[in-house]
């Protein structure tokens, strides 16, 4: 950062997802705001109702049935959840598959709990929040997080996301590498608002129960599991204290420190 200039207003937007990786935190983790974006339409067999765990029979997914008869071009907002019964079904994998893993006794009454408040739970976005939010104060992470719908929307793909970055005050957007696909940055460049690429190599790999190789690919209650909450809050704050070398700048497509901004300390 320059000396005598604030740091700027980082901004990130994304869909909610059930129980996400642990990239997912870091990305809330490295902004200022992170935005749910919600109102945008829910598609089947995404992250956005489904993620996978690490057993001892391999990967498997746990996914919450969502109605889609009939509610083809539903948005994510409006998804609802067609058998309550399966907040019971993914507590009673869980813990099946991390009975054994070394913090599973302090892990569990917590994620339980939540699993308990969310069975009665019919909107998704409404559980993917209460989840995110719950594990993100496990990890440390502060980051506010609001919903898409609490902001007037634009029309245009990109040019709402400019707006949404200047009612929340954003100098910058910060986004991941999947994004390259179909972010138009110029109603950006023409705001004044920076694109930021995030990078998510280079988490070191961390003793899982079910042995190694370390797979990083699964939800974050991994990580809670194997590490606990001290555990896996330093994990992710070693990854935050390099956060200049995980951000790419859009133009040169470098990482590095940007000559305005220094390292952020509680959003990704």
């Amino acid at each position: 950062m320059v000396p005598g200039m604030e740091s700027p207003v980082r901004v990130a937007v994304l869909q909610s997802s059930y129980v996400p990786w642990k990239g997912y935190f870091s990305l809330i983790d490295l902004v200022d705001h992170f935005v749910l974006y919600d109102d945008v339409q829910f598609t089947s067999r995404d992250w956005r109702n489904r993620n996978r765990i690490r057993t001892s029979q391999g990967l498997r997914w746990i996914s919450i049935p969502i109605l889609v008869k009939g509610r083809r071009y539903q948005r994510v907002r409006d998804a609802r959840v067609s058998d309550p019964g399966w907040a019971e079904r993914h507590w009673r994998m869980i813990s099946q598959s991390y009975s054994h893993a070394p913090h599973f006794g302090e892990t569990s009454p917590f994620l339980q709990a939540l699993y308990e408040e969310c069975a009665a739970e019919t909107s998704l976005s409404t559980i993917n929040r209460r989840f995110l939010e719950a594990s993100a104060r496990r990890l440390g992470i502060t980051t506010p997080l609001s919903w898409s719908m609490e902001y007037s929307l634009v029309e245009g793909r990109s040019e709402r996301l400019v707006d949404l970055c200047r009612q929340l005050g954003a100098d910058e957007y910060l986004t991941g590498p999947a994004a390259r696909a179909y972010l138009d940055e110029s109603p950006f460049d023409r705001a004044g608002i920076r694109v930021r690429w995030m990078d998510y190599r280079g988490y070191p790999d961390y003793s899982q129960v079910h042995g190694s190789p370390c797979i990083h690919e699964v939800s974050v209650l991994d990580l809670l599991m194997n590490l606990g909450r001290a555990g896996a809050a330093a994990y992710m704050a070693g990854f935050r204290r390099t956060a200049d070398e995980r951000v790419f700048d859009s133009a040169s497509g470098q990482a590095g420190r940007a000559p305005d901004a220094g390292a952020r300390g509680g959003s990704s």
